[in-house]
């Protein structure tokens, strides 16, 4: 038994009991094995991305076979869902064999959460958008160019929605959305009627808003309420405060022109008189352009 490493001839002499010879020979074909190698591009991928396998080999007419079912072919495409070694082996015309092994990385995708602090706003406020992930080392980048900050602060004007995308050490990325609702603020209007008053009468204020269930509240000792009644000694602004059922805010203020009561004077020349004479009455006031009425 002979295990040749290359091709090799073998003679053998035959010897008789008569001292008679003859030789004969005989050549052994040694094939080399194929220096078969496998490669991944790439060698390391995200969960459910895909990879290409190839096969290659020093020896024309190899053929291929993989592991896993993935047939004969030269190059094969795979998708693996965890880390995973395949292998493939070359087999040359002559039958001669090798095997060799690739192993595909297969790295996680994070899952990224995020959250606003608060989630509704009224117009004009803010909120603090944070972004998390279950890998440590994810960096992050917000939509709409808020940049790369683990924590970035918003004002939007309307109800918006804001995605931000986490990306690991390997590449591999998730993505998250959070809403910001923006609740209006209302429109508060304020009337007095009426908006001008003598001194000792009354004035209605009432306050109304654009939003159906606002609540008003009055400045002063006022108090709650739509509508009040005042009697202000001098003219005097009110301001009322609106606040919807989200907590939003919106102020009106009106103004009560309070006039004051004019000081009349009477005055009889002479004020004493004899029957059949005659005197005159003369009214006044402190309040330029009084008009009389006897």
């Amino acid at each position: 038994t002979v295990s040749p490493i290359t091709t090799t001839t073998y003679s053998v002499t035959g010897t008789t009991a008569d001292g008679c010879t003859g030789t004969a020979e005989v050549t052994v074909t040694v094939h080399p094995l194929p220096t078969t190698t496998a490669t991944a591009t790439p060698n390391e991928i995200c969960f459910g991305a895909s990879t290409e396998l190839t096969a290659s080999s020093d020896i024309t007419g190899t053929i291929f076979n993989w592991s896993d079912g993935l047939g004969s072919s030269l190059t094969v495409t795979v998708s693996p869902t965890s880390t995973t070694t395949y292998t493939v082996t070359g087999t040359t015309a002559e039958g001669c064999t090798s095997t060799v092994e690739v192993t595909v990385t297969v790295h996680s995708l994070p899952t990224i959460t995020t959250t606003a602090n608060p989630v509704e706003i009224c117009l004009g406020e803010s909120t603090e958008l944070t972004a998390s992930s279950d890998i440590t080392g994810t960096t992050f980048n917000w939509s709409d160019g808020l940049g790369s900050s683990l924590t970035v602060t918003v004002s939007p004007t309307t109800t918006t929605t804001y995605s931000v995308t986490g990306t690991t050490l390997e590449g591999c990325t998730g993505t998250a959305e959070v809403t910001v609702t923006v609740h209006p603020l209302p429109t508060i209007t304020a009337t007095a009627t009426p908006v001008e008053i003598c001194l000792g009468a009354s004035a209605e204020l009432t306050a109304s808003s654009d939003i159906t269930g606002t609540t008003f509240n009055w400045s002063g000792s006022l108090g709650a309420g739509a509508t009040k009644t005042v009697s202000p000694t001098t003219t005097t602004t009110y301001s009322v405060t609106g606040t919807t059922l989200e907590g939003c805010t919106g102020t009106a203020e009106v103004t009560v022109t309070v006039h004051p009561l004019p000081t009349i004077t009477a005055s009889a020349t002479p004020s004493e008189i004899c029957l059949g004479a005659s005197t005159e009455l003369i009214a006044s006031s402190d309040i330029t352009g009084t008009t009389f009425n006897w």
